[in-house]
């Protein structure tokens, strides 16, 4: 993608498939970015209320105010500048905070905790036999549902080339891993801790249903005041990049692919500046709405990837490396994937699922859990369907079965249709104008008689002394 030279994610879709299908398709990843901002203006809200002492909601509305005003200041610069500040205060901030926190008197050794229960069941954990599936599923989910993100391609197709995209895309991969040890040490003291001993009091983080803001607990009770605001500044920096780069590839999305190529293909630089600063504005207030409505930072994070798994990965798949995919095909993969997803329910937005899969079970509010892999399904229906249908309507088109005035989406017949046009058709041709051809300038330099004659057709046949004979007589 960086090699073609595309601007936004939506480019190859919008190429292929047509701007209609690119409109489409920006509807999940503008949900997915969207989802995506809410849980990090939240999980910054949690963090600021636990150590500050802060509303939570005044929190979230500081941050993405922040957020919002610089990304509409800065744009693309804003975002790798914030990048950088945010891999040098994560990486010190949570590293320092490890050590103070583990060596605290109320935490127990977290090897022993891993496999023993002492304040609670060890947080090592194991995965019951009747929950694989589910488990393998969310982790297709969060795995190939993290790849098409205009966040991740905004930085490869900002690269000085296709090399260096490569090479940052792996070396993220193995950033990744470095930045996510902090996080889950954290975790594993939060578990092991006794939290009777501290200023937090009882109960524990678990039973007060707070466990996913164990890490601004943990840097508020276990660690000392000035380590405690070094990690805040860590985590703030981290979500303050992560929400920029968010907000910034919505309004991106939005200003090319919906704005310029499908309204104003005219629209000058200045004028697509000023469509993504407005819409940074409101998606970063949409974001912010999201926030303060959630309950859950990790059910954001969660629904953030969903859509973006099922629908876009597929049709990501058959843009860049299934030949012949066209318009019909990817509007029936897109339809198909997005019914099978929510026939399927939702327990975090309380949506019972239509479709009853094998070993779903109902919970505490009485929605049905559904443990076979039915997003994965929903994904690989929508990628086959989008194959299978386009393969289709190419034969039924160009065998001639389907007339070429059925093909509305201009998918399939105007497509071939200048590579196998004949003759016929050029010259019953409405679009063709006369007087628009190119002067034809005649040779005068030749005579008549050497205009008319095919030399090289005589040549030809010099060969043979039949024809040769002939043409001596």
């Amino acid at each position: 993608m960086r090699s073609k030279g595309y601007v936004t994610m939506l480019d190859p879709f919008q190429q292929l498939y047509g701007k209609r299908m690119g409109g489409l398709l920006f509807i999940p990843a503008l949900m997915g970015e969207m989802f995506w901002a809410a849980a990090i203006f939240s999980a910054l809200g949690a963090t600021i209320s636990v150590i500050v002492d802060l509303n939570v909601n005044i929190s979230v509305i500081i941050s993405a105010l922040i957020a919002t005003m610089y990304t509409l200041v800065g744009g693309l610069y804003s975002v790798a500048y914030t990048d950088v500040v945010q891999l040098f205060c994560i990486f010190l901030g949570l590293w320092i905070s490890v050590p103070f926190a583990m060596s605290h008197p109320a935490v127990t050794d977290i090897g022993f905790t891993a496999v023993h229960q002492v304040h609670q069941e060890p947080w090592l954990g194991s995965v019951n036999s009747l929950d694989i599936y589910t488990w393998l599923d969310n982790f297709l989910l969060l795995t190939l549902g993290g790849i098409p993100w205009q966040a991740y391609f905004q930085r490869v197709l900002s690269s000085s080339s296709a090399t260096y995209a490569q090479v940052l895309s792996f070396l993220a991969a193995f950033g990744c891993l470095v930045m996510a040890l902090p996080a889950v040490l954290i975790g594993a003291i939060g578990a092991s801790t006794a939290w009777n001993e501290t200023g937090y009091g009882v109960p524990d983080p678990m039973s007060k249903k707070e466990a996913d803001m164990i890490l601004p607990i943990v840097l508020q009770y276990l660690c000392p005041v000035y380590i405690s605001f070094f990690g805040l500044g860590a985590v703030s920096a981290a979500v303050m990049s992560s929400a920029d780069s968010s907000i910034l590839s919505a309004s991106s999305m939005f200003a090319r692919n919906i704005y310029q190529l499908s309204f104003r293909q005219n629209a000058s630089d200045r004028e697509i500046v000023w469509v993504m600063r407005i819409t940074v504005f409101l998606f970063g207030a949409s974001a912010t709405a999201m926030a303060l409505l959630a309950s859950s930072v990790y059910g954001l994070w969660y629904l953030s990837s969903d859509l973006v798994y099922i629908i876009i990965f597929p049709q990501l798949l058959c843009v860049l490396f299934v030949k012949g995919t066209n318009t019909y095909g990817a509007i029936a993969g897109y339809l198909f994937g997005l019914v099978l997803r929510i026939t399927g329910g939702e327990p975090y937005l309380y949506l019972q699922p239509l479709i009853y899969y094998p070993g779903c079970y109902p919970d505490e509010n009485n929605i049905y859990i559904q443990r076979f892999p039915f997003k994965t399904l929903a994904m690989l229906t929508s990628f086959f369907t989008n194959i299978i249908v386009s393969y289709l309507a190419k034969y039924l088109f160009e065998s001639g079965i389907l007339p070429p005035k059925l093909d509305f989406l201009d998918a399939v017949v105007a497509r071939y249709s200048r590579e196998h046009m004949d003759k016929a058709t050029l010259v019953k041709s409405d679009n063709i104008v006369l007087n628009e051809l190119a002067p034809v300038n005649p040779r005068h330099s030749l005579t008549l008689s050497s205009t008319f004659t095919n030399k090289e057709a005589f040549n030809y046949v010099d060969s043979s002394p039949e024809l040769s004979n002939t043409e001596d007589n």
